[in-house]
C-alpha cells in the first residue's frame, strides 16, 4: 500500500493477519475486533491477537510483517518469547500510520490460551477483513473477565455485556463457568451477569 493511501484499523489487522497466514502461524483475533463478530462494533486504534508462535517461525513471520511496513525485529520476538515474568505482547507499528497491534503468544502452560486457540472459530468479517480466525465467544468474555480484574475498565464491561446479549442461549456455559471458577473470577461473573439483567 502507497504511503498516501489512508490505512484505516480493518485494513491494518488485515496486514498483520496476512502476515501471520503467510508465516504459517496460528493466530486468532482477539480484542474489540473479535468482539465486533459476536456482538456489535466499536471503535479501537489496536488489532490484539493471540499467536502460537514457534521459534523456527520467528524470522519468516518478522519478514513477513516488514513487507508490510510493520517492524518487530526478531530478536525481540525471541526475546519476549522467552519472557515469564508476565503476558507480556509483541508490539508492533506501521511505519507510516498510528494503528498498533498487540500479539499476544502461546507460552508454556498457559492452558487457557492453549485452549482458547483449538477452540477458534473461522468468521468472514466482510471486506477488507474476509475470513479470519477469530476467539470463541466464550474465550473473549473470559479474557475480557481477566483484563476487567486488574484493570477495572469498563470498556470490558461493555464488551462482555454485548456478547451476553447477543449470544444468548448459543453460549457453551459449562465452559465458561467451569473457566471462572479454575480462574477465580466467580465475583466479577456475577457482577456481568447482574448487568445484562439490568440491561433487559
Amino acid at each position: 500500500m502507497a504511503e498516501d493511501q489512508p490505512l484505516d484499523i480493518l485494513g491494518f489487522a488485515r496486514l498483520v493477519i496476512d502476515a501471520l497466514e503467510t508465516a504459517q502461524i496460528d493466530y486468532a483475533l482477539s480484542g474489540a475486533l473479535a468482539v465486533a463478530a459476536w456482538a456489535e462494533a466499536r471503535s479501537t486504534q489496536d488489532v490484539d491477537l493471540v499467536i502460537n508462535l514457534p521459534t523456527e517461525h520467528i524470522q519468516r513471520f518478522s519478514d513477513e510483517l516488514a513487507r508490510r511496513q510493520i517492524l518487530i525485529p526478531p530478536d525481540l520476538m525471541l526475546d519476549l518469547l522467552l519472557e515469564t515474568r508476565g503476558d507480556v505482547p509483541l508490539v508492533g507499528y506501521h511505519l507510516h500510520w498510528s494503528h498498533k497491534a498487540e500479539l499476544y503468544p502461546l507460552r508454556p502452560g498457559d492452558e487457557l490460551r492453549a485452549s482458547a486457540l483449538v477452540r477458534r472459530r473461522l468468521v468472514d468479517l466482510g471486506p477488507p477483513m474476509g475470513q479470519v480466525t477469530v476467539h470463541a465467544p466464550e474465550d473473549l468474555i473470559l479474557y475480557k473477565l481477566r483484563f476487567f480484574s486488574l484493570s477495572q475498565q469498563q470498556n470490558h464491561t461493555r464488551d462482555i455485556v454485548a456478547i451476553l446479549y447477543a449470544q444468548k442461549g448459543k453460549l457453551d456455559e459449562a465452559y465458561l463457568t467451569g473457566w471462572v471458577r479454575r480462574l477465580g473470577l466467580e465475583a466479577i461473573w456475577r457482577y456481568m451477569l447482574l448487568q445484562i439483567q439490568k440491561e433487559r
